[in-house]
């Protein structure tokens, strides 16, 4: 398995490298103190100044597979990895590659499954960093973890649906630009197949009925200016052609996007942790303690060294899960894309606790990125599906392959 990167992944990751350096990190205590001023809802004036750096640069809708060659750049999910790890190393930077959740998922969903007036609607001005979205499933009534629960409901009403229902957690929906909602809900509640009962409708933000109740928070951030929303849906009506790809198809269209998503999640996550570990390091050699550096210290060394192997087991099976992706599609990595959506926010929030650790009171404070970056690996514990899914799904399906494979003979 070769994960050593492309000539044209060299030099995407140089150029992300020092775009990094030149305009991300300086800017941190700039990208807060924006967002605590005024409306916390509207993006601060540096994101637009350095998307326009961005895009310049040629770095810019780096997340979609090969495959959408209409509207991707070229990359592979392998040759995307090591970029997303760079991004995710502060938590707002993928939105000035326009390469951030929850848009990268639904241009995905729109690119795969949408009709060309949807695309040109709503994808373009995705792709061109425009407009914001939300991607709305969870609902606070009941375990959205199996999304065949969801209970929104979805009625045809001549050439129009008509929308009810209560959402929350909604990432994006409290954001001033966001203006489109990807609402899945139920259109065929007896259907006796459950996959098939769900449908999705694209939902302008705006449309009479849609209310946003709260931003809910995150280990009590608000995560401005993006948030998470609770939404009503009251009597929304949005016409018939809103609907994507048909009726009964919305668990089918939750699954192909679920996908891509969790390893996005996991190669920015990756990144957090590596970042944590170099504070980490930092720390160590020049925090004095009982008369010499941390580092002098057993435990903090294996602290170290601990953190640094997790990193690296977890790095390398999302890029295994990124090749067979590559190589055989989605579904067949399903069990590769659920080990790391269990291992990379785990090993994340291990990392990060370590990295907390050693710097003592600041850790949990406002002066280092650690405090922040522990709510969000231990959020992506939850999002996409939390880890007993994953594991309930991922023991499941091995167990019933391992014991069919040794039934039939292969006992090497």
């Amino acid at each position: 398995m070769d994960f050593e990167y492309s000539p044209r992944v060299r030099e995407l990751r140089k150029s992300l490298l020092d775009f990094m350096d030149e305009h991300i990190y300086p800017n941190e205590a700039r990208w807060e103190a924006q967002v605590a001023d005024g409306d916390r809802w509207e993006p601060p004036g540096l994101l637009a100044e350095l998307k326009e750096k961005a895009r310049t640069a040629g770095l810019w809708n780096l997340f979609l597979p090969d495959t959408y060659d209409r509207f991707s750049p070229g990359l592979t999910n392998l040759e995307y990895a090591p970029l997303a790890e760079l991004m995710g190393r502060v938590y707002w930077a993928p939105e000035v590659f326009n390469c951030n959740a929850p848009d990268t998922g639904n241009m995905e969903v729109l690119a795969k499954y949408g009709n060309e007036a949807q695309q040109r609607q709503w994808l373009t001005p995705l792709m061109n960093g425009e407009i914001r979205s939300a991607f709305a499933m969870t609902e606070p009534e009941l375990a959205s973890s199996d999304a065949t629960n969801v209970a929104t409901s979805i009625v045809r009403d001549g050439d129009d649906y008509v929308i009810n229902g209560r959402k929350w957690f909604i990432s994006g929906a409290c954001n001033n630009h966001t203006r489109i909602y990807i609402v899945m809900g139920k259109t065929d509640p007896g259907n006796a197949n459950k996959y098939l009962q769900q449908s999705m409708l694209l939902v302008p933000a705006g449309t009479p009925g849609v209310q946003v109740v709260r931003p809910m928070q995150v280990f009590g951030y608000d995560d401005a200016p993006e948030g998470h929303a609770e939404l009503i849906f009251d009597n929304v009506r949005v016409p018939a052609d809103n609907l994507l790809l048909g009726e009964g198809r919305g668990f089918e269209i939750a699954q192909g996007r679920l996908g891509p998503g969790r390893i996005h999640h996991c190669m920015r996550t990756i990144g957090l942790a590596q970042r944590a570990l170099e504070k980490m390091c930092v720390r160590a050699e020049t925090r004095i303690a009982f008369g010499q550096p941390l580092s002098k210290q057993q435990s903090v060394r294996e602290a170290i060294a601990l953190s640094a192997c997790e990193i690296e087991q977890a790095r390398l099976l999302t890029l295994k899960a990124a090749a067979k992706m590559d190589q055989g599609g989605n579904k067949a990595a399903k069990d590769l894309i659920a080990m790391i959506k269990i291992v990379a926010p785990n090993m994340a929030c291990a990392v990060i606790d370590r990295a907390i650790q050693i710097h003592g009171a600041a850790g949990v404070s406002q002066d280092t990125f650690l405090a922040r970056a522990y709510t969000i690996a231990r959020s992506i514990r939850l999002a996409d599906g939390p880890d007993q899914v994953h594991m309930m799904q991922l023991g499941r399906n091995l167990s019933r392959e391992i014991h069919e494979r040794l039934n039939d003979g292969d006992n090497a």
